[in-house]
């Protein structure tokens, strides 16, 4: 009976311990201060703000209601989309930590200097993480880019 028991007793702590090892290995897609706010932007492509989404490598800033805190970076990749939000995902937000496009190719982070690339969000320096990206769709019949939360 003992003998059935620890082997019960065994499986338990092993199945508990795989889960706790493979939850270790996700990380969290930002920093627990990360401000979660609600995403909800309609972009008509057709217009001439957004003609350079029409193009691979094209981006703009959307600082409208209800995209952020600090705005998006829209990004037309070569299937589809990168929608970024403007704070920074490995640092707790204050005055300095607005994500900004330089020389249409990465994105910075000016407190630390971290980088990205602009098409993928991969890290390039400092940070381990990729920028917070959100869900979109896009009608390609109507040009109508919806992005949300």
């Amino acid at each position: 009976m003992k003998r059935i028991f620890l082997a019960i007793f065994s499986s338990i702590i092993l199945i508990f311990s795989l889960l706790n090892i493979t939850s270790c290995k996700e990380r969290e897609e930002t920093v627990n201060c990360f401000p979660n706010v609600p995403i909800n932007v309609v972009l008509n492509l057709n217009l001439p703000a957004y003609y350079v989404l029409q193009n691979v490598g094209g981006w703009i800033y959307v600082n409208e209601q209800e995209c952020g805190t600090r705005g998006l970076i829209v990004v037309r990749t070569t299937n589809g989309f990168k929608v970024y939000d403007r704070n920074a995902p490995h640092v707790c937000p204050d005055n300095n930590t607005t994500l900004n496009v330089e020389n249409n190719i990465k994105v910075v982070c000016p407190k630390d200097g971290a980088e990205w690339i602009l098409i993928t969000g991969e890290p390039t320096k400092i940070a381990q993480i990729p920028p917070k990206t959100y869900r979109y769709n896009f009608d390609s019949t109507t040009g109508i880019l919806s992005i949300f939360y």
